[in-house]
């Protein structure tokens, strides 16, 4: 019996061993035909169409980041040219907005421009001589200046001033030329009469002052 045992045991070991060395055998067999493409496992029977493959989706997707980089940078440079715009437009509206209301009351105001004009006529109508002897005269002229003066008042109040340009260079957008006197003690182009005050309404001008000039 004891030989008869000694025989299975050594059959059994051998058929362990010989199934190791056939495990052995097929890992060896599988390392050998296996490749690494691009950190990933493939069999080198099937290497060159799955390495096609990668190479191929991997392009593919370096192709779609790099176009929706593009369509990023160009949102965003349509993005920051509306806010631009809408910045733009928003002040141009505020200006408008602005003037506007500054502005209202010019048509209002060169109207009463004339009221001023015809006081002061009056005033300097009044002969000066005889306010002593004349006391509704007097009276009258006081009146008259008093008058002119507190329009004057409100005219500054809301930003519309008077213009004398007497003594100052010809200026085009300020005072228009009615004529030309000769005159060697101011240089040429020099305001030296003034027929009628100009005015402006917060430094915009609402009537030239009319003007003569001294010539070259």
């Amino acid at each position: 019996m004891l030989p008869l045992f000694c025989d299975v045991m050594n059959a059994r070991s051998s058929s362990i061993t010989s199934y190791r060395n056939f495990v052995v055998f097929y890992r060896t067999l599988r390392l050998a035909t296996t490749a690494v493409v691009n950190g990933r496992l493939y069999s080198t029977e099937k290497q060159p169409e799955e390495a096609a493959a990668a190479g191929a989706e991997q392009n593919a997707a370096t192709q779609e980041v790099e176009r929706l980089t593009k369509e990023l940078a160009e949102s965003k440079d349509k993005y920051m040219r509306a806010l631009a715009d809408g910045e733009n437009m928003r002040t141009r509206l505020n200006k408008q907005i602005s003037d506007a209301k500054i502005f209202a009351i010019q048509s209002f105001c060169k109207d009463l421009l004339e009221v001023a004009d015809t006081l002061g006529h009056a005033i300097k109508a009044v002969p000066k001589d005889k306010l002593g002897d004349n006391t509704d005269l007097k009276s009258l002229y006081e009146g008259l200046t008093m008058t002119r003066a507190s329009l004057l008042q409100v005219f500054k109040r809301h930003g519309l001033e008077a213009v004398d340009p007497i003594n100052q260079k010809f200026d085009p957008n300020l005072h228009e030329a009615l004529f030309q006197k000769e005159d060697k003690t101011v240089e040429a182009n020099t305001v030296v009469e003034v027929t009628k005050l100009g005015y402006k309404l917060h430094e915009r001008c609402v009537r030239p002052a009319l003007v003569g000039v001294s010539k070259c």
